[in-house]
């Protein structure tokens, strides 16, 4: 770690170990089981639950316009998800010092105590060899974009960290039975809605994602299973990134970049679409199930056409910087399509009412 950067840590190495997968997929449990064996090895190890530290109103969506319920995500759980991390950076600079955050992206403070109590114990931060005893952070969340992964790894190229990520495939039907049996299930139709974003990590496409493990979840956890991630976790730590980037990665941040403002644009422009269609639709007096019906099916396909457009940019578009890209013009080309798809499910509603 460049001690400079992090206000003189003296501990070294360190690694930020991100868990991602659907809900219910095991992520969890195989913390538990990493955290176990890493104190058995003697590590400092912290499990960072994204469902514990981010409050719930986060992920509310809005209910608004003429009583119909638009299905739009609430913006608020992207801030709180880099105050998560900006704890993390943090404890790293000041271990002994609770992170202080913004009121409007306040996380849940007693738990990130809770996920940093063992670490700021007197003893351990005494120990005489504390600088050579390895700091594991193992971040559990669903990180269903690699844009959400990326901001890890941002992190850990920052300080000098290792970096490496686990994913747990499982499949839909053994997380929904999980889920469903739970104390506090959430919504089948959110699992539903997030293996259509899903996106695991792909190394072959994206180099930073060269450190990265797929666990087979839907049976139990092995033991072999546990030694893996041990094993990704000691050759991160083995091999800290490097603040320096090259070309390769600097293009793939551009992407990333490019295709989020890209997406929000057309996000912007959809909802305008829908709203105009939705005005549409009262003035020739469709009835209420009606309306509820074509903003059930208008949502739909945005979301479905976002997800789209989102991988195509990520996947299929020639790229090599940001300017290449006239973020205008493929915004404009992209909302053609939705206009004729948004046009398509109104004739079809108000044809039904006829």
């Amino acid at each position: 770690m460049a001690a400079e950067e992090a206000g003189g840590v003296g501990w070294a190495p360190a690694c930020l170990c991100v868990l991602c997968g659907l809900p219910a997929a095991g992520k969890s449990t195989l913390a538990h089981k990493v955290l176990s064996t890493a104190a058995q090895q003697g590590w400092r190890a912290s499990l960072v639950p994204y469902d514990n530290l981010i409050p719930e109103h986060a992920f509310q969506t809005k209910v608004v316009e003429d009583g119909v319920k638009l299905q739009e995500m609430h913006t608020e759980w992207k801030s709180h998800r880099q105050a998560v991390l900006r704890c993390i950076e943090q404890f790293l600079v000041k271990p002994q010092v609770l992170a202080e955050l913004p009121s409007r992206c306040q996380i849940n403070r007693a738990a990130w105590e809770q996920c940093i109590q063992t670490l700021r114990q007197p003893e351990v931060l005494r120990h005489s060899h504390a600088d050579c005893i390895p700091l594991i952070f193992l971040l559990d969340d669903n990180f269903y974009y690699p844009s959400m992964r990326y901001e890890v790894y941002q992190l850990a190229r920052k300080y000098s960290l290792g970096f490496c990520q686990v994913y747990l495939q499982c499949d839909l039907e053994s997380c929904i039975s999980r889920n469903q049996s739970r104390s506090e299930p959430i919504p089948t139709e959110v699992i539903l809605e997030m293996v259509k974003r899903l996106e695991p990590p792909n190394p072959q496409k994206n180099s930073w994602e060269t450190n990265s493990i797929s666990l087979n979840t839907t049976d139990n956890l092995a033991k072999c299973d546990i030694q893996r991630v041990m094993e990704l976790i000691t050759s991160a730590l083995s091999n800290p990134l490097s603040p320096v980037q090259d070309n390769t990665e600097q293009t793939e941040a551009d992407r990333l970049k490019c295709a989020t403002s890209v997406v929000h644009q057309a996000d912007q422009a959809c909802r305008r679409l829908i709203s105009e269609a939705m005005k549409t639709a009262r003035d020739n007096q469709i009835p209420p199930e009606h309306m509820r019906s074509l903003a059930a099916q208008l949502n739909e396909s945005k979301a479905t056409f976002l997800h789209s457009l989102r991988r195509q940019l990520l996947q299929e578009v020639p790229f090599t910087q940001e300017e290449d890209i006239n973020v205008e013009r493929v915004v404009k080309t992209a909302m053609n399509v939705f206009d004729h798809e948004k046009k398509e499910i109104l004739l079809r509603i108000m044809n039904e009412n006829k």
